[in-house]
């Protein structure tokens, strides 16, 4: 049975249509400060009762169309989410980022492989309105005592 705020509409939030807006690092842990910009699409809809969610995404880049899709499941007992992302030039499901909301935050993290090199990965989802939203992937390579935040988008609802 659902009880009033146990997280499982945190991401309600990203149910609709979306443009977004993307700024990347060019390179991610090499000291790198050029950024590149480009813009895409995202299409959210909850699912499994409201115990998910999904969206699938369109990236323009200059280099050409990116596709990407994500899924978050909520677990009723630890009242965590766990977050999958696929990248349509991948085709696999990524290490998944477990966290929740506290105070209109969310922050998820995992542990993976960048590179060859061992990795703490971190998305911070904030500034949530009714009609916006704010993401950034950050990485860190010394047990997360300090962050590289190397892409960040906002979503802007579109009717």
């Amino acid at each position: 049975m659902q009880t009033e705020n146990d997280g499982r509409n945190d991401f309600d939030f990203l149910v609709g249509n979306f443009i977004m807006r993307h700024r990347r690092l060019k390179e991610r842990l090499k000291g790198c400060t050029e950024w590149e910009e480009f813009d895409g699409t995202a299409i959210g809809k909850k699912i499994l009762n409201g115990l998910g969610h999904t969206d699938e995404v369109i990236i323009n880049r200059s280099t050409g169309y990116n596709y990407g899709y994500t899924v978050r499941l909520f677990d009723v007992n630890s009242k965590e989410w766990s977050i999958y992302w696929s990248a349509g030039t991948s085709n696999v499901l990524d290490t998944p980022m477990i966290g929740g909301f506290k105070n209109g935050i969310g922050e998820f993290y995992s542990q993976e492989v960048y590179e060859g090199q061992h990795i703490f990965c971190r998305f911070t989802w904030s500034k949530i309105t009714p009609n916006s939203a704010q993401w950034e992937q950050a990485f860190s390579v010394d047990g997360g005592k300090t962050w590289e935040t190397n892409w960040m988008n906002t979503f802007e609802r579109v009717e």
